[in-house]
């Protein structure tokens, strides 16, 4: 593997420029992301909590995964069918810290999808205590509004939105009193990159839809709240983004580096947890190299 520069924590401050197709590997990264996988330790914070973890195969939704599970949680995620690799080698490190694991090779752009996919995981994890809707597309573009084309827009809107509302709505019918909803927000919702308007205004939405569902739901005893991450090392980047852009990813951050999914996925353990986070409802939690959220 190639050799980069890392800073006082040891990450990399920059990579090589490396480019896939859409969704983009796991293995096929230069260097490959860490997602927790030989460092992180639980202590039994979501000890017996049924969680659902969407776009849960790689990237923030693999050490969300990671984590959960050596927290005590059981989890199933969804993938998308060309995502099968690196979903089976989630779940592997599911079942590795000896939970319980399901997946779903499920595109939510289809209301009924969402549905289907809330159903069964009930069924196999015996309920559900918590939903991450952490499922996401962008795609940076060249040119103006111009160049936003009508099936682009539906893509991003409906990843990161609409299933958002698809999922929380069926989600809600199962939490009980003392579940949580995690939505997956973004440092474009304060800081947006030109190149990602559609998608940055998914993301100003979440943050809106968090605050929202968190009064609404707050009544039921059920928690909404949202992590923002910065830019951080995933199969997202080098199949999204130009090359030289990948090579700098994160080096305007007062950190000087990307973050690493290992480094996100704490954010959202705090969050579920209901003995660290039971006051905690319609907040947004940056984890940003230092970029602001407010």
């Amino acid at each position: 593997m190639t050799s980069h520069a890392t800073d006082h924590a040891d990450r990399p401050t920059e990579f090589p420029a490396q480019r896939q197709e859409p969704p983009g590997s796991t293995a096929a990264m230069d260097p490959v992301p860490d997602h927790g996988e030989k460092t992180y330790q639980g202590s039994g914070k979501l000890t017996g909590l049924r969680t659902l973890i969407t776009g849960g195969d790689s990237g923030i939704g693999r050490a969300v995964a990671v984590a959960f599970a050596r927290e005590g949680a059981d989890v199933a995620i969804t993938y998308l069918p060309e995502e099968q690799d690196d979903a089976d080698a989630t779940m592997q490190l599911v079942t590795d810290a000896g939970r319980r694991g399901a997946a779903y090779a499920a595109d939510l752009r289809s209301h009924d999808v969402c549905v289907e996919t809330v159903t069964r995981a009930v069924a196999e994890l015996g309920g559900l205590d918590v939903l991450v809707n952490n499922a996401g597309y962008q795609m940076a573009r060249e040119g103006g509004i111009e160049n936003i084309d009508p099936e682009r827009l539906d893509r991003v809107f409906k990843t990161n939105l609409y299933a958002l509302f698809w999922m929380t709505q069926e989600a809600v019918k199962h939490l009980k009193p003392g579940g949580s909803i995690i939505n997956n927000s973004s440092i474009q919702a304060y800081d947006p990159t030109v190149s990602l308007l559609d998608y940055a205004s998914t993301k100003a939405a979440i943050n809106n839809a968090t605050v929202n569902l968190a009064a609404e739901l707050g009544p039921r005893g059920i928690r909404v709240n949202a992590v923002a991450p910065g830019p951080i090392w995933t199969p997202l980047q080098p199949a999204t983004q130009p090359e030289e852009k990948v090579a700098k990813l994160g080096q305007d951050t007062p950190l000087g580096r990307a973050g690493q999914p290992a480094e996100v996925a704490p954010a959202f353990v705090f969050l579920a947890s209901p003995r660290d986070a039971s006051y905690v409802s319609g907040t947004v939690l940056g984890v940003t190299g230092g970029k602001p959220v407010f």
